[in-house]
C-alpha cells in the first residue's frame, strides 16, 4: 500500500496519504485543513539501502550530529520568529539568507547574491523581488506560487523559498479525502 505525498501552496503544507488500493495513484485529495485548497502532488523522499556513499553527493548538514542539527535548526527558527512579515527588516532577511546558504554550502547564483548584498545594504525587498523576480521563480521548487503582490505576500513566497514546507505529522487515509 503506497503512500502518497501532496503539498498544500495555501497553507504551505506538506500532507501524507495512504492509499489502500492502487486506483488512488492518479487521484488527488482534498486539503485535510480546507477543502477549498488545491493539493499538488510531490515526489516523495526515500533512502537507499547499503553502505557505499558517493562523496560528491555530500553536503555540509550531512556533516552535522542530530544535537548540533537541532541547534542550528532551533536557531534558524528564532531568526524567523522574530521577522515581521508585514514590515520585514531587508538586513534582517539577508542575514537569514546567508545562513542558510553558509549551512548547505550550496553555491547560490549571482543574482541570488546580489541581491543579498543588497538587502544587507538595507534596500526595499518587494524592489528587489520585482527586479529578481524572474531569477528568483527559477529557483521556486515549490511550483507556483500564489499571485499575492503586497510586501506580506512576496515575504511569505520568500520564507517559503528559504525553509521549504511544513510537514503535518499524520497519515491520512486517502479514501477518505477523494471522491
Amino acid at each position: 500500500m503506497p503512500i502518497y505525498e501532496f503539498y498544500c501552496p495555501e497553507n504551505n503544507t506538506t500532507y501524507s496519504f495512504l492509499a489502500k488500493s492502487l486506483s488512488y495513484g492518479d487521484k488527488t485529495p482534498r486539503c485535510p485543513e480546507n477543502a477549498e485548497y488545491t493539493m499538488q502532488k510531490k515526489v516523495s523522499s526515500f533512502a537507499f539501502v547499503g553502505n557505499a556513499k558517493d562523496p560528491a553527493d555530500a553536503d555540509a548538514l550531512d556533516d552535522m550530529d542530530d544535537a548540533k542539527m537541532e541547534r542550528v535548526m532551533a536557531e534558524l527558527e528564532r531568526d524567523m520568529a522574530g521577522m515581521d512579515e508585514d514590515n520585514p527588516d531587508p538586513k534582517q532577511m539577508a542575514h537569514l539568507m546567508r545562513k542558510m546558504t553558509d549551512l548547505t554550502g550550496e553555491k547560490m547564483p549571482e543574482e541570488m547574491n546580489e541581491m543579498i548584498g543588497r538587502l544587507e545594504a538595507g534596500e526595499d525587498p518587494e524592489a528587489l523581488e520585482d527586479e529578481f523576480g524572474d531569477a528568483l521563480d527559477g529557483m521556486d521548487d515549490l511550483g507556483g506560487e500564489g499571485g499575492d503582490s503586497s510586501a506580506a505576500g512576496k515575504i511569505r513566497r520568500l520564507r517559503r523559498r528559504l525553509l521549504g514546507s511544513k510537514k503535518d505529522p499524520n497519515l491520512y487515509d486517502m479514501s477518505e479525502y477523494c471522491d
